[in-house]
């Protein structure tokens, strides 16, 4: 584009698709000497009054002048951007760099002018904010530390967009202009800034999909059958309430299954909100180009074959997103099963699923649409086929997530009114560093379910864009439970779970009781209970005669309990048994549990069909007072105990506020669901005060990273020495203990002299090092016969000496060795990891994970979630350790690599922790330039 020699080459990573306040795209590049004409063409459709803001003076048209300086820059010290839609300009900013003086500059001066120009009818869509964010980020990677902007009072909304968007600024009056100086340099507020605008712009895309005015069916078959045809079908038979119409080239009447018919999108006279595309992927980019000339908003692509099909169809892919962005457009798949929502004012059923699943508090999305089908029937069929607890607030199936994916559904899903819980089934997690700050805040404030498939090394789905990561599938799931994500590994489970959460209250703490009517099924749910870390009553046998009056006053007593923050209640059907006593039970029960509404409840049943159903049913009139019978069941019929397969009748739907108890026909299902509840209430709980990261007033930022500085300066990708390493580590208050070269006899008894005995004598080959299980250390040693006698048994098990590397090292305190890393990864980001040292701990994955930074809370957590964390604090009658130390070590390193990205990877091993005080007996430390951290840049959309 730019060809003269003064300028650099044209900048195409600056590119970047955003999202704006109305959940419209635009796209953001620069300005080169190819737009000349469309910047005239947009400066023509820009009101005389925003020209005169822009200039502070009449000027109705650009000048020859004008426009080659606008449009010729240095990509250094003169940048402009665009946004732009459907490749034409809707808005500009530019700066020019500037001295103290004010006058054109050049590096190494740091202040730039900057200017923005936004076309009437795009202002107030957040276009100058977006362009704020980009040429900002542009700014800093050119050196440019300081944006000054002149504007007139009157012009409000300009003024506005600076003093919104968070930095460090200073304002001044002088000659009748306001002059605005902004510090670059980002600042917490300017983050949460973008990130509550990212949020808002990204939940109003994902609304413009799910609640349309009017949609449209591209690809709607003359006759009954095929896929458009039938999400016609489906669309009006949920009761769609907006305007429906059904596109297909080659319809003759006015009408398709008495929808009104039009052979192009174009001949629609009324504006169309969504556009569902079920043609053949090779007539896909004409109906998009069609859809966007007419102003559809947003994309569901039906149609296969697309990445998914190999090499072809990603770039066809690629393509598609291409196309829709350029008109503003976002896009649900392709290869999509479709969405829904069904709230009463909208009914939108643009999926192939045939029925409209009953209204509800949850939230669904899958990335597959045979996963999203399974997920959509079980919770129809009597709310996942264990009772009929809630239904579907809004699905979305993303199929291919070439563009919409769980990202953009969290960020709807957050401030939702109408979904109390998100449960994902994820392939794949394309941008997991920014999936756990979503998933974080999402989580503080409703329960998010995930389960994952493709996680013990399957490859994600060919469609889908995935970063690539070098973090092991249990790192990734504690990062998600940091974040408060309550990860399960089965849809059984996943269904399980989001059923209790969407209508049940969370447990204030792990201790449940246990009742009901079979002794037998009450010691399984006790045995359940302790294997997942919950706290069991002894469980109360109510005996196989119980009457629905003994359930409902066993429940009472044990929710009035304050040693109790749950009840199982199980249930086996009885000799003679009748629906009668199926309505009775789940009566008596209900109305126990809504005494008691701030503790969970849940049934255990065995093949109790009629129970599950009374137990949905109980809800769904209004309360009325009903006689508890105390007759004794004498047998129940086989048709009383199979669930129906029908979904429950529209008059049996529960009321928003009923108390519904969910059913299991497990004890271990149950348990299981109750436990994670368990654990997210107390992460909610945690979460109220999360800590912080502490100050260090020992620590030496600046000399740490001048001395980075240094070293990199040497060439890139580079593992640190060992006298560096210590000098690095000791600048954030991590002592190594010293450890000297021995490669002879003579040389280990001349650095024990040094050292002080005891001493340990150590083989660091590869094959040995930190493996003392294979005999290359030897302990203890306190005088020269000892150390030479270890020193020749060394060589004579294991080889020459230059081959062990030995080191003589003094003796550290005993205690528990153990292990702390922390490395960046880059998709997820930094990352520490601690476990106890040993072939024991690696061969079980007992290792624990946080993001960084670490708070002081993460910190204990981290101590605390491994398995083998007994042994620090006094196993079986050992000698608790200093635990305080090994926490703050972890802050120490989390400062470290937090401050300095150029840190890439950290490992301390063996760390020996004692009574008093801990030991750092080897150490290693990796610098490289850091990769891009996106989510500290500006907004944008992900790169296919």
């Amino acid at each position: 584009m730019q060809t003269s020699s003064d300028r650099r080459e044209y900048p195409a990573h600056w590119e970047a698709d955003v999202v704006l306040r109305d959940g419209g795209t635009a796209r953001v590049r620069p300005i080169t000497v190819d737009d000349a004409e469309r910047l005239v063409s947009f400066y023509e459709q820009v009101s005389d009054e925003s020209k005169y803001y822009r200039f502070f003076a009449p000027y109705p048209r650009l000048s020859a002048k004008d426009v080659h300086r606008f449009t010729h820059h240095d990509f250094v010290d003169r940048v402009g951007l665009a946004a732009t839609v459907g490749g034409e300009f809707i808005a500009t900013v530019r700066y020019d760099r500037i001295d103290a003086a004010g006058m054109p500059a050049s590096t190494p001066a740091d202040e730039a002018e900057v200017a923005f120009l936004v076309q009437d009818a795009h202002q107030g869509r957040g276009v100058a904010s977006a362009l704020l964010e980009h040429i900002a980020a542009v700014a800093r990677e050119r050196g440019i530390r300081r944006f000054a902007a002149e504007v007139l009072p009157a012009n409000t909304k300009m003024i506005k967009v600076f003093t919104d968007a968070g930095y460090q600024q200073q304002r001044s009056f002088e000659d009748g202009v306001v002059r605005l100086e902004l510090d670059l340099e980002p600042t917490d507020r300017s983050l949460a800034v973008q990130r509550a605008r990212e949020q808002r712009a990204e939940a109003r895309s994902v609304q413009r999909l799910l609640a349309p005015g009017s949609v449209a069916v591209i690809g709607a078959g003359r006759t009954p059958g095929g896929v458009g045809r039938n999400v016609l079908a489906n669309l009006r038979d949920a009761g769609f309430t907006g305007r429906l119409y059904a596109v297909n080239r080659a319809v003759q009447d006015e009408e398709l299954g008495g929808v009104p018919a039009y052979r192009s999108i174009r001949e629609i006279a009324e504006p169309v909100d969504l556009a569902v595309v079920a043609v053949p992927a090779e007539h896909v980019p004409e109906v998009v180009a069609e859809c966007g000339e007419h102003g559809v908003q947003g994309l569901v692509v039906l149609s296969a074959g697309y990445a998914e099909s190999g090499p072809q169809g990603r770039e066809r892919q690629r393509e598609l997103v291409r196309q829709a962005r350029t008109h503003g457009m976002r896009i649900v798949g392709p290869n999509a099963f479709g969405i829904i929502n069904t709230a009463p004012g909208i009914r939108l059923n643009a999926s192939l699923a045939p029925e409209m699943p009953r209204p509800g508090r949850i939230g669904l999305f899958a990335q597959s649409g045979a996963i999203g089908i399974a997920l959509l029937s079980r919770l129809h069929r009597r709310g996942g086929g264990v009772t009929g607890v809630t239904g579907v607030s809004t699905f979305v199936s993303s199929g291919n997530r070439a563009d919409v994916s769980g990202n953009d559904v969290l960020q709807y899903w957050y401030d939702d009114p109408d979904t109390d819980v998100a449960l994902m089934y994820l392939e794949s997690i394309g941008n997991p560093r920014k999936f756990t700050r979503l998933a974080r805040r999402t989580a503080e404030a409703k329960p998010l379910v995930v389960v994952q498939g493709a996680r013990h090394g399957g490859a994600p789905p060919q469609g889908h864009p995935v970063r690539a990561t070098r973090l092991p599938q249990a790192t990734v799931s504690d990062l998600l439970r940091q974040a408060g994500v309550i990860r399960v590994d089965t849809i059984t489970e996943l269904v399980d779970t989001g059923l209790l959460l969407a209508r049940q209250p969370l447990p204030a703490g792990p201790r449940v009781a246990i009742l009901g009517n079979s002794e037998s099924l009450g010691l399984l749910t006790y045995d359940a209970c302790l294997a997942q870390g919950l706290g069991p009553l002894p469980p109360l046998d109510l005996t196989t005669g119980a009457s629905a009056g003994d359930f409902h006053a066993a429940l009472a007593r044990a929710l009035a309990d304050d040693a109790c923050d749950a009840v199982v209640v199980t249930a086996i059907p009885a000799v003679g048994e009748t629906s009668a006593a199926d309505e009775a039970l789940a009566e008596a029960l209900r109305s126990a549990a809504a005494a008691a509404p701030a503790k969970p409840v849940l049934v255990v049943h065995v093949e109790l069909g009629g129970l599950a159903d009374a137990l949905s049913r109980a809800a769904g009139t209004a309360p009325h007072a009903v006689q508890l019978p105390d007759e004794r069941p004498t047998r129940a019929r086989v048709e009383d105990v199979l669930p129906p397969d029908d979904a429950l009748p529209p008059d049996a739907l529960p009321p928003e506020d009923a108390r519904l108890i969910p059913a299991y026909p497990a004890a271990e299902r149950a348990v299981r669901a109750l436990a994670e509840t368990v654990r997210y209430a107390q992460w909610r709980r945690d979460a109220s005060d999360p800590g912080k990261v502490p100050e260090y007033e020992d620590i030496d930022e600046k000399g740490a990273a001048d001395q980075i500085d240094t070293l990199l300066a040497r060439g890139e990708g580079l593992t640190l020495g060992t006298d560096q390493t210590c000098v690095l580590l000791a600048r954030y208050g991590i002592p190594v203990r010293e450890a000297r070269p021995a490669p002879t006899p003579d040389e280990a008894v001349a650095a024990a002299r040094v050292l002080g005995y005891p001493v340990a004598l150590k083989a660091t080959a590869p094959h040995l090092r930190h493996r003392a299980d294979l005999g290359g250390v030897r302990l203890d040693l306190t005088d020269e016969e000892q150390l030479r006698r270890a020193y020749a048994e060394l060589t004579g098990l294991f080889g020459k000496p230059e081959e062990l590397r030995s080191v003589v090292q003094g003796m550290a305190p005993r205690g528990v060795d153990t292990v702390v890393r922390a490395v960046i990864d880059p998709a997820a980001g930094a990352v520490v990891s601690f476990g106890l040292a040993g072939a024991a701990s690696q061969l079980l994955g007992d290792t624990a994970h946080r993001l960084i930074p670490v708070t002081d809370r993460d910190a204990a957590s981290l101590v605390r979630s491994i398995r083998t964390a007994p042994l620090l604090f006094g196993w079986r009658g050992s000698a608790p350790v200093d635990v305080a130390a090994l926490e703050e070590l972890l802050l120490r390193v989390s400062r470290l690599v937090d401050d300095h990205p150029e840190v890439v990877a950290v490992s301390l091993e063996p760390v020996v922790v004692a009574r008093y005080g801990l030991s750092v007996l080897g150490a290693t430390v990796r610098l490289a330039r850091p990769p891009a951290r996106d989510d500290l840049g500006p907004r944008t959309l992900p790169v296919y």
